[in-house]
């Protein structure tokens, strides 16, 4: 099959859309190896550079790997996709699963690794999310997400941060929904507050079962109590 060159700019985008079709089409199945640098070059028209560059991003969408004294081998016909994207694309009901784990164990370290300054941040987003209840419901999620981010920064675990940090947007977008749909803060504007409260005691206080045990429930429920 005739691959025909390639027009000149961006030419490693180019490229790289041009490998990608051929591999997703089947033209090179899984455990096929790549013809050379050279040869490609030479049948896109360009130089053997511009191909190294495609190879790389076709690797790092998981589409090729290098063997070492081998050559370049498909190893997938469909790109692998990153940790945000398969997160964009959850269900919120899954991720908020998720949430619950990291967060509940982020609570019962916070409660054991807390310091005065920990403390007093999450006093002060507490106040934030205070304030926040005679906003709209953007703002007010905005506000018990900052709280939650300042009881999971306590636990002094960057892992535990990171995770948490991926699931924001998506936590964002269903909570406001869900606000949005129930109508719940019509009733009560600072809906949650003693549990928020309670957890911000058993932190403080160092009781690491109680913090668990508080955002437990609290999290079965987000915005009750």
């Amino acid at each position: 099959m005739t691959l025909g060159p390639v027009r000149p700019s961006p030419l490693v985008e180019q490229v790289t859309k041009r490998l990608r079709a051929q591999i997703t089409d089947g033209h090179w199945p899984v455990g096929t190896r790549l013809p050379g640098e050279t040869t490609l070059a030479k049948e896109f028209g360009v130089g053997r550079s511009t191909v190294r560059e495609a190879l790389r991003a076709l690797a790092g969408a998981g589409l090729v790997r290098a063997r070492h004294g081998a050559g370049v081998f498909v190893i997938a016909t469909e790109p692998a996709e990153d940790w945000p994207t398969r997160l964009r694309r959850a269900q919120v009901s899954d991720v908020y699963e998720v949430r619950t784990a990291v967060e509940v164990q982020a609570a019962r370290l916070a409660a054991r690794r807390r310091t005065p300054d920990d403390v007093t941040a999450i006093e002060t987003a507490l106040e934030g999310r205070r304030a926040a209840a005679s906003a709209d419901d953007t703002a007010f999620v905005d506000a018990d997400i900052a709280f939650h981010t300042a009881v999971v920064a306590a636990a002094h675990n960057p892992v535990l941060t990171d995770l948490f940090g991926e699931f924001t947007p998506v936590l964002r977008g269903g909570l406001i929904d869900l606000l949005t749909l129930t109508g719940i803060r019509s009733d009560d504007p600072n809906t949650a507050d003693e549990a928020h409260e309670a957890l911000l005691r058993a932190v403080a206080a160092g009781d690491a079962e109680a913090a668990a045990e508080v955002l437990r429930a609290e999290l079965e429920d987000p915005f009750a109590g």
